[in-house]
């Protein structure tokens, strides 16, 4: 016998009501899970810390200081964070909101008092409000951490400060003997510290007492720098040469007076530097440089035969070199073989394979010099500066052969693979303006310097252009003052300005500038617009000196030849 169960009706009722209001798809009701019966309060707009950081890293990233400034304060008054609080003091003081910068260090110290960080900003407030001697009792702090790791702080404080004077002075009562420790290091950046502050007589003192107490190679390079911005060499050069007796095995040392040989134009001493001790890639690399500047072919040759007689492992470096080296002796078929060897996986390879393009035209093989240029060319995936190099070695060639047109058409190609590469505009400017093509030539330069404003050689450029083949001598004259600022000692850029003022009509500041950058760079260009000023001056004699000058450096410059031609038929 089979017993139904019966609910009362009233019950069955309530149910299927409820049934009726359950989605079709869900017949059966679930136990709500455990989070679902926590209920959580949101926060308050107003007390709610990570909105407003949140709200000031957005307002930084769009630039907007001050309100970034604003949600960091509020953000640093409702939270137990000191990181919060240096925070919103860091950014306070970037948006130069004083007194938001105030609150934040007074929070800061509510919080935490003994963080060295919260001394900087608090040293750092006190001299913008002219205390200085309550920033000194900050400094000092700083100045007597552990490790001597408080001195960078100090150095952003005095740094950021306006009055240098008064920067200077604190740090005179801060490098004391005890503060500055046992590091070689902490007593040379403090030295250099002092001379950023424009105070050479404590810069001179603590590089002295470096050198005194450590006799290390950074004392000594700091000292010898100080001598050369006093434009005293020899002095830089007796204390490169007391540092090498003492570290004779050090590398470093060796590398910096190199480099400071080089920097003083005596190439030869420094390859001889770096030729003492244990030799590298870097130090062979670095000698063969040297040498090459100096164009001392003895050098070179000795150098390419110590290289041929290590037995070392010749690796992609050390076979470019070899390769540079036998190119530089004219010894053309070995350079080709040292660059065939440098594997196509090394980053040398793009470098050997412009360099054997270079050497195959020079021995005749010009057709295949550019087939392997086309290679590279087509090589999309590589760099685009190696892609750009092939491209401007490839017109290189065609000028040796006097193919200038077809020259032109190598940099529309490649412009077109690299749309607004700046060598390639840069490259097809000078050729065009050559070519006498001045539109397409100042089009490239108006290009070049949308996207690179501050590019003084196309400033020079695109002002020298307008100067020298049209009458917009005004514009002229304010690209190249904008160059000038920027390589004030650049004599192609000093040329420019005398050839501007020539155009001007402003004969005597002509042959001042011309005279300047003739004096820094004798070469046949400067010689050819410096004897025409002279000539129209009325001083033919002189310029006829200047000419002769010119064409022993080279005598088919056509500049010169067309100058010269032009002013004595």
């Amino acid at each position: 016998m089979t017993l139904l169960y019966r609910l009362p009706t009233t019950a069955l009722a309530l149910v299927l009501a409820g049934c009726a209001s359950m989605p079709a798809a869900r017949k059966t009701a679930t136990a709500p899970q455990p989070l679902q019966q926590l209920a959580v309060a949101p926060a308050a707009p107003e007390d709610d810390v990570l909105a407003m950081k949140l709200a000031g890293q957005f307002a930084l990233e769009n630039g907007d200081v001050a309100r970034a400034a604003n949600e960091f304060a509020k953000a640093a008054a409702r939270s137990d964070d000191p990181a919060l609080a240096d925070e919103a003091v860091e950014v306070a003081i970037a948006a130069k909101d004083w007194e938001l910068a105030r609150s934040g260090v007074a929070r800061w110290q509510q919080l935490r008092a003994d963080e060295p960080a919260l001394w900087q900003w608090r040293a750092r407030l006190a001299l913008h409000d002219g205390k200085s001697d309550a920033a000194l009792v900050d400094l000092q702090r700083l100045a007597h951490q552990p490790d001597a790791t408080g001195w960078r702080a100090i150095g952003r404080v005095l740094l950021a400060n306006a009055d240098k004077a008064q920067a200077a002075a604190l740090l005179q009562k801060l490098a004391t003997p005890d503060a500055l420790g046992k590091k070689s290091a902490t007593w040379v950046a403090v030295s250099e510290l002092a001379d950023h502050l424009d105070d050479r007589v404590l810069a001179d003192a603590l590089a002295k007492q470096a050198i005194t107490r450590f006799g290390d190679a950074p004392a000594y390079v700091w000292g010898a720098e100080l001598r050369l911005k006093d434009g005293d060499k020899s002095g830089a050069r007796a204390l490169f040469v007391e540092a090498l007796k003492r570290n004779a095995a050090d590398t470093h040392l060796r590398v910096a007076y190199a480099t400071v040989l080089g920097q003083m134009g005596d190439n030869v001493e420094a390859a001889k530097v770096l030729a003492i001790g244990k030799q590298d890639d870097y130090s062979y690399s670095a000698r063969a440089a040297y040498a090459a500047r100096a164009n001392d072919k003895a050098l070179i040759a000795s150098l390419y035969k110590e290289l041929l007689a290590d037995k070392s492992p010749r690796n992609a470096t050390r076979l470019n070199l070899l390769g540079q080296l036998a190119e530089l002796q004219e010894h053309k078929s070995e350079a080709l073989d040292w660059y065939e060897k440098v594997p196509a996986t090394d980053e040398h390879w793009a470098q050997a394979q412009l360099r054997t393009a270079l050497l195959l035209d020079e021995t005749g093989h010009t057709t295949q010099a550019l087939d392997l240029l086309h290679q590279l060319q087509a090589r999309s995936g590589d760099d685009d500066k190696q892609v750009g190099d092939a491209f401007l070695m490839e017109a290189e060639i065609l000028g040796r052969h006097q193919r200038d047109e077809d020259a032109v058409a190598v940099y529309d190609r490649g412009l077109q693979v690299l749309p607004d590469d700046p060598r390639l505009l840069y490259a097809r400017a000078l050729l065009n303006d050559d070519l006498n093509h001045v539109d397409a030539a100042v089009r490239d330069l108006r290009r070049l310097l949308e996207q690179q404003p501050g590019n003084a050689d196309a400033l020079n450029a695109l002002g020298y252009t307008l100067a020298d083949r049209t009458k917009d001598q005004a514009e002229a004259l304010a690209l190249i003052e904008k160059a000038l600022a920027i390589k004030p000692d650049e004599p192609a850029i000093i040329d420019s300005m005398g050839w501007v003022q020539y155009r001007l009509g402003h004969l005597k500041q002509a042959v001042g500038h011309l005279r300047a950058a003739y004096a820094k760079q004798p070469d046949p260009e400067i010689a050819a617009h410096l004897g025409e000023v002279l000539w129209v001056s009325g001083d033919k004699d002189e310029a006829r000196k200047i000419w002769a000058q010119g064409r022993k450096k080279d005598a088919k410059n056509k500049v010169l030849l067309e100058t010269m031609k032009r002013l004595e038929s």
